[in-house]
């Protein structure tokens, strides 16, 4: 104990060295990223910092924090279908007659039966399951925040190897780093204008391979229960008036369809809704059954995804989207705190390029 206390003092005083200066100071002050092994340089830190972030990376392999179970019986609860192939017909029974069509689009249907190779869709509605194809909802979870973190925290965004140095190519040596993984940052420099992150011994990452938590300022009208949504990490947090509960990765708006930023109030919730839009036009899509929808800034809304599995990512018309585990955690923990009409402070960390 006398010897962990001791590092950990040492390590805060290096800490303050190192993070109190400004990234690029750091990046460009050492000649160890010109040499990252090179006499008193390892992975392209001094030596002496990189022994004491050594012992705090052995001690601290992955964040404190708890992963949110997947939630098995809210995927399962509806059995969705991708529409595939453009126009699609609807029959009115197995084998039957035509009774109407979906447009080509982004299109999902539930799924209500099934009689050999044909799938029912609605009451009296028939598709020939050649024209569909199966969804499989994410099982990506959440993390409760039960304290403060020892460490900031991150997801890996992209399978990926370590690069032994900042700046450096994949070592393609090592095994191979998981997407969501999650990871510690140790240290931060800053190479061609990008920062680097040393997740591990003589692991570094480029910051475009990860999403980091981000603390914001606390905007003064928010309380009770309410997310903060960072639109650069696509970083949803949860928080107990000033206190964070809960992190998770989500996918926002796209450049076409960007997700406004501001201070707003769910307005409107759903178990399950349907969701269409830009109907004639090439981007057409419709879905059925959104799970755990909750409005508000318009028609725009936090709600659970069946249809993708990039999280992390923009990806959507505008609406924040996120698993379909992590969206029931988020409607019920709001609601069941007596808040059904929460506060979303959505923001923007940083700027893309």
């Amino acid at each position: 104990m006398q010897r962990r206390s001791l590092i950990f003092s040492v390590f805060i005083v290096l800490s303050v060295c190192l993070y109190l200066l400004p990234p690029t100071v750091r990046a460009n002050s050492p000649d160890c990223l010109q040499n990252p092994f090179g006499p008193g340089c390892t992975a392209g830190l001094p030596s002496t910092e990189y022994q004491l972030l050594l012992d705090e990376m052995l001690l601290h392999p992955e964040p404190n924090v708890r992963p949110l179970a997947v939630n098995i019986d809210e995927i399962a609860r509806f059995a969705f279908r991708k529409i595939v192939g453009g126009q699609a017909t609807i029959y009115d029974a197995p084998g039957g007659n035509p009774v109407g069509s979906i447009a080509e689009g982004f299109n999902y249907v539930t799924v209500t039966g099934v009689q050999g190779d044909w799938i029912q869709v609605n009451d009296g509605q028939w598709m020939p399951a050649s024209q569909l194809a199966v969804a499989r909802p994410s099982q990506f979870t959440g993390v409760y925040l039960d304290g403060e973190l020892d460490y900031p925290m991150a997801w890996v965004l992209v399978n990926h190897y370590p690069s032994p140095y900042p700046g450096a190519a994949p070592d393609q040596t090592r095994p191979l780093v998981d997407r969501y993984t999650r990871v510690n940052i140790f240290a931060t420099v800053v190479v061609d204008g990008w920062e680097w992150y040393l997740v591990g011994p003589e692991h570094w990452v480029r910051q475009t391979l990860v999403a980091r938590v981000l603390f914001p300022d606390i905007p003064p009208q928010v309380k009770g229960r309410w997310f903060a949504i960072d639109l650069f990490e696509q970083v949803l947090i949860a928080y107990e008036e000033n206190t964070p509960v809960f992190a998770t990765l989500v996918s926002s708006g796209l450049p076409d369809w960007e997700t406004n930023e501001g201070v707003f109030t769910v307005w409107s919730r759903q178990v399950n809704g349907h969701m269409s839009g830009a109907e004639g036009q090439t981007d057409f899509y419709s879905l059925e059954n959104v799970p755990w929808v909750m409005y508000y800034d318009n028609a725009i809304s936090l709600h659970g995804t069946y249809w993708h599995d990039g999280f992390g990512y923009r990806h959507s018309h505008g609406c924040v989207n996120m698993s379909i585990t992590d969206a029931h955690w988020a409607f019920t923990w709001s609601r069941d705190g007596g808040y059904d009409t929460p506060y979303v402070y959505v923001y923007s960390s940083g700027e893309y390029r």
